[in-house]
Parts: C-alpha cells; structure tokens; sequence
C-alpha cells in the first residue's frame, strides 16, 4: 500500500522533479487543468525521473492564454511522454500550441482515428474562434507541424519509452478514445479520459482493465447523478422535436462537431424513416467539416461496436438519406420548420451561435441541450431559462424558445463510475474532470462505498500535487544458463547485470546476444615494430623472461610466430619488421608493453639498425639512430609525424596538430586529449629504447 499526502500547489513542480533522484520512490499527480472543474484537461505525472502527462485541453468557456493548462508551473522539456485519450477540445486542442510553442522534447501518442479526426477538429477549432489576433494560440501550420510529431498506437499494443511502458483500452464516449495504463518500474496508473461503460448505437462500451491499478485517475463529471434509461431519453428527445415541428417551429441541437452529434444523426435517420409525415422537414447537420467528418466515421466502422459493423455489411449507417450537410448559413433557406445540428455544442460562437440568436426570441422554437454543458458557456445560461439573453452582438433579446436538456453525454454516470471501480478495485483513486460541487458529492458517496479504509479518494485542485510514496525493492532474475540450477544458500552468482528501463536480470556472457538486444565484443590490438634480427633471438630473450613462449607457425601466411604467456601473438611479418597481435584486456596490455620493449632494446643492439660496428658507435650514430626508432614508432601510433627545426616533431590526427620537444618531452597542443596521448607515448618509448643495464652492474 502506498502512503498519500496532497502538497502544497505545484509552483515547485519545475524545482521538484530536478531534484527528484532517479531512483526516487515518490509519484507526484499534479492536474494542470479539469482539477475541480471540466474543460482544459491535463495532468502532470512523475516518479523515478520519469514524467508522463496526459491530456492537453483547452477550457471552452476562455479564450487565448487563458483557455490554456497551467503550463507555466511545469517545465516541458522534463516530460517524456504525452497521451492523449480522444478529440475533444477539452483534451487536446492546446496539443499544437504545446508542442510548438514550448520547450516540450518528449513523445506524443493518440490512437489512429483520434489523430484522424484532430486534424480536422483542431483546423475548424482555429476558423470558427473569434478571437484577436493577440489570443490565438496558434494557426493552422501550427496544427500542421504538429501532426508529424504525433505517433498513433493500437488499442492493447504495448509500447516503451525511456523506461515507461504504456498501453491502452478502448474507453466508449467518442470514436478512438482510449484509457491510458502506464507502468514505471512495476507501479501501474490507470487515466480513464472521459469513458462510458454504455454502449450506444454506434460505439463499444469502455473496457475494464485485466488487471487492478496502483492508482486510478478517473473523471467525475456527472458526479452522484444517474443517466435516464437509453429509451427513455431517445423517446423525449424525438417527442421535443415532433411537437417542435408540428406547430411550425424550428429545432437548434447546439452540438460538438464530432461525438455526440453521430449517435444523434443516427437516432434522427432512423426517426425520420419510421414517419412519412416528417419527410417534407428536412435535417441539416451545420458544421463546415460535416462531410470530412462522416468520411473519417466511415473509415474507422471497424473500430465500432457490432451493430454499426452489421448494419454496414448491407448499406452504409452514416450515408443518411433525411440528413443534409450545412456549410454556412448563406446556404440556408430559413422558411419553416427545420431541424439544425450545428457546433460548438456551447453556443460560443459559430454557426450554433448565429442561429440561437436568430431565433431565440420566436416562442414556436426549442432550443435541444444533449450533452454535458460546460460552467461559463452561454448554453449553461440558458438552462436556467432566463428572461433576456445577451446576443453575440451585444444587444440583448428575450429568450423565448423553449430549452430542452436532454442528456446524451457518453460519459459515466455513477452506478458506471461505482461499479467500473468496485470491479477494478484500486488502492488509491484521484478525482478529475469534474464540477468541486458534484465532485466532493461523488468523494463522499464513494468513501461509503469502499468503507473497509484502505482505499484512499483525492479530489485534487488544479496545481495541487498529490504525493504517494511507493516502497520499491530493487530484484535482478537470474535467465540463461545462470537459471538452469538453483545455487545454494551463500554461492555468489558470477554473470552479467542488465538493466533495461527498471527492470534488472543477470546472465552469461554467451546469453547477452539471446535476452537482450547488446552483444559481447572483443577489441582486437595490433602494432608493427621494426627489427631486422634473427627471429631466434626474439624467442631466447622472451624465454629469459617469460614462464610461457610457444613456436609456431601461421597457418594462413606460413610466418614464424611466438605466443606469449597464451595473450600476445609475436610475428615475423618481413625481414625488418614483426607484429604484436593481442586481445584488449589489462593484463594482455600489460605483457604486449613488456614484449615491445624487449624487442626495442633487441633491435638497438643489432647492428644493422643501431650501429656500423657495436665497438666503433659513437655517441651521435647512436643518437640518429634512436632518434629513426623514435619516429618510426610515433609514425604507427600516430600516422603523419614531421620533423620541425630545433629538435622538434609535428605529429597531425585528424586536423589537430601537436609539437613534441623531444629533448624535453613537453608538448604543445590544444586538445588536452591529444597531448597526453602524445606526451605518455614518448615517454614510454623513451624508457623502451633505453639499454638494458648489464647483469650485476
């Protein structure tokens, strides 16, 4: 069981997931937006260095930088992952500002018909606001540009990154909404989104996860309040209209572009079908993406439930044959009795808009509210009924249309949001997306439904974070060859430890290439030194000092050639030169060092090399010499070694340049790496060439 705390509000987020450790066992939620109230959802995760957030919505009831999350309390860059459940505005129309206009570097993910269908939302979203200039938040590159960065994911498939396995369900409410399950380093979260458990006439109901989540951030929007029974509202909300229609009046469903107002077009078509008296009336569905839209609903049939997929085998559910497509009202010939589906569903602005205005004060009218109204939205005005309402001209104007709230929100109500939860059982459950009001009812009805005490409910403000301390313990899984037995108390295990995201497992070198995606590598060291002596002579020295010195011959070139101690390789590759070949590990290094500088000192003593006559050398012969063995071997480290005046050398790699003093030793040159390199290696040179003193001198 993890232990809860709500911090203080989240202006310390930046600080505090900076200082986080990475291996820190505290999840901090901090809800950037939908925090005791609905619209701009958004919620800021962390735990282990790990950051997720979800959602990225705008609040429908504010415009410009208002509208937005509180994204100045986080900082972008720090996040590495953003799912985004479904389209709505709500939950994803800051995407493009958030991922244009800010420091975000991380991953974005949405399902295939969410990404669908943002495009064209988010495009309609950007022409119908009518806001300045100064208050948009983006235009239409912006959404464009966003769309590369979007990755889509399959419903179940699981995906990782950077350590963060994720994976989603399908969750009802629109096409392509999905619930979101995150696992870091085995503690699972479950985002629901907006979900409904009720399947409508075209969309599967949410599923219920396989498995019970750490912690399960869930909406609330309904609170304590029960949907009316499917039939019952179908039945009002076709009666409204009829009596509506029947004497002369016109009907304004204000509805969002995409969702909802499907499922509606689809109870409409079938109504309008089943009454030849209503034939003459016709039905437009007043959006300017309406028939994108419908090409989009088309594509994605397979991702609907089974009526809408059977239906589809004979004849096409969304070609409706009493639905016309609206684009603007200079199409619309206003001359009797007529039903308009027009958005945004909160009467902002638009074409929704410009038709309540107009017809708001004729008494014959209704106006038909069928989802859940968002606080600050003139549609919530209305519901109240009021006697006057405020044109979007400014003037007022009597409110004389009837105002019909007739729920057919596809989100969960409480004996969904009760049972989904008793099903699912989690320990520890955050409340979002929801009025403070309805919320605290739902805190409190949900306490008595888990009174047993070990189920903690948290209704978090937004920039309030809430803490929960997770007691990890790190455990590494023995795979391979080193699980083929079980050891015994006390015997170490002797292996590879791997670590991938927060997983630990030990294994055999030989089992790397086979559980994981590394594999084992050898470096294999050569160097070339000169020495034109009998090859005998090597061996008898390499005896003198060395246990081991085995003869032989190369198979492939037929060569002479010594093995040392079973870790360097001696060849006699010319008359004048031999190879050293070894494999890179300390204590090879460490032979080939010795082995190099015994055949140095071998090849100053030969007389061919180092001397005329080894009685009649003189000092200076000698010093030509050492000084050809000096830059013979600086050339096969280095490449490009020249002499410069005043006893120095100019050795070149890859455009960097160093001067070696070779009476000092000093060198010259800007790259510290270079320097030293240049600086150790003459150095040890230097000390090889030297002669051996004789024995007891």
């Amino acid at each position: 069981m993890a232990s809860v705390s709500a911090a203080a509000p989240a202006s310390s987020l930046k600080r505090t997931n900076s200082s986080t450790s990475s291996e820190g066992d505290e999840l901090i939620i901090t809800p950037l937006g939908a925090g005791n109230e609905v619209g701009r959802s958004c919620v800021y995760m962390s735990f282990k260095g790990k950051v997720v957030m979800f959602d990225c919505g705008i609040h429908p009831a504010f415009s410009g930088m208002a509208a937005l999350p509180y994204f100045d309390e986080i900082d972008p860059s720090a996040i590495d992952l953003l799912l985004v459940t479904h389209f709505h505005l709500d939950h994803a129309a800051s995407l493009p500002y958030f991922l244009e206009k800010t420091t975000f570097k991380g991953r974005v993910f949405m399902t295939h018909a969410t990404k669908a269908i943002y495009k064209l939302l988010l495009s309609d979203y950007v022409k119908v606001s009518k806001v300045s200039v100064e208050d948009m938040l983006y235009d239409e590159q912006d959404i464009l540009r966003s769309m590369d960065k979007i990755e889509v994911i399959d419903f179940h498939q699981t995906l990782e990154v950077n350590g963060i396995r994720f994976w989603c369900y399908t969750a009802g409410h629109v096409l392509g909404a999905a619930m979101f399950m995150v696992d870091i380093a085995g503690v699972r979260i479950l985002y629901t989104g907006d979900y409904s458990r009720e399947e409508d006439r075209h969309l599967r109901a949410a599923e219920l996860p396989q498995f019970s989540p750490d912690v399960c951030i869930i909406e609330s929007t309904y609170g304590v309040q029960n949907h009316q029974p499917r039939h019952i509202r179908e039945k009002l909300f076709t009666e409204v209209i009829h009596s509506t229609i029947s004497r002369g009046g016109r009907v304004l469903i204000p509805a969002f572009a995409l969702g909802r107002a499907q499922e509606l077009l689809l109870i409409l078509d079938e109504y309008w079908e089943n009454h030849r008296d209503l034939h003459n009336v016709p039905i437009y569905y007043a959006s300017p993406l309406a028939k994108r839209c419908m090409a989009v609903y088309q594509t994605y049939i397979n991702s609907m439930n089974d009526r809408i997929r059977n239906q589809f085998a004979s004849s096409n559910p969304f070609d409706f044959k009493h639905i016309s497509p609206l684009k603007s009202l200079d199409e619309f010939r206003d001359v009797g009795p007529a039903v308009v589906m027009a958005s945004p569903g909160g009467l902002q602005s638009g074409l929704s808009r410009q038709l309540f205005d107009k017809w708001c004060s004729d008494k014959r009218n209704a106006c038909v509210l069928p989802g859940y109204v968002v606080e600050g939205t003139p549609a919530k005005a209305i519901m109240s009924e009021p006697k006057e309402v405020t044109l979007a001209s400014g003037l007022s104007a009597p409110l004389n249309m009837e105002v019909h709230y007739i729920s057919f929100s596809a989100h969960a109500d409480y004996n969904q949001t009760s049972t989904f939860l008793k099903e699912l059982m989690p320990p520890n459950i955050i409340l979002v997306h929801g009025e403070a009001n309805e919320m605290g009812r739902l805190k409190q009805k949900l306490l008595s439904v888990f009174a047993d005490g070990n189920t903690k409910i948290i209704t978090p403000k937004n920039c309030q974070s809430v803490e929960m301390h997770f007691n990890s313990q790190k455990m590494a899984k023995t795979i391979g060859k080193l699980a083929e037995k079980t050891p015994a108390v006390g015997e170490i295990l002797s292996g590879l430890l791997v670590k991938k995201g927060f997983t630990y497992q030990i294994m055999a070198p030989d089992d790397l290439h086979v559980y994981s995606q590394l594999s084992t590598g050898s470096v294999i060291q050569r160097i070339t030194i000169p020495y034109s002596g009998a090859f005998a002579v090597l061996k008898h020295r390499l005896n003198l000092i060395y246990e081991s010195v085995e003869a032989s011959t190369d198979e492939e070139s037929g060569v002479p050639t010594l093995k040392v101690h079973d870790k360097v390789t001696v060849k006699q590759e010319t008359e004048n030169h031999v190879s050293l070949h070894w494999t890179a590990d300390p204590i090879s290094d460490m032979v080939s060092d010795s082995v190099v500088a015994l055949v140095l000192n071998a090849s100053r003593e030969l007389p061919k090399l180092m001397v005329e006559s080894e009685q009649e050398t003189n000092e200076d012969e000698q010093s030509k010499k050492a000084d050809k063995i000096i830059h013979a071997l600086l050339v096969s480290l280095f490449g490009d070694v020249k002499y410069e005046n005043e006893g120095k050398l100019l050795i070149s790699v890859d455009g960097t340049t160093a001067l070696l003093e070779k009476q000092s030793g000093e060198v010259e040159c800007e790259n510290e790496g270079l320097k030293e390199r240049v600086r150790t290696a003459y150095r040890r040179i230097i000390s090889a060439i030297k002669p051996i003193p004789p024995p007891g001198s």
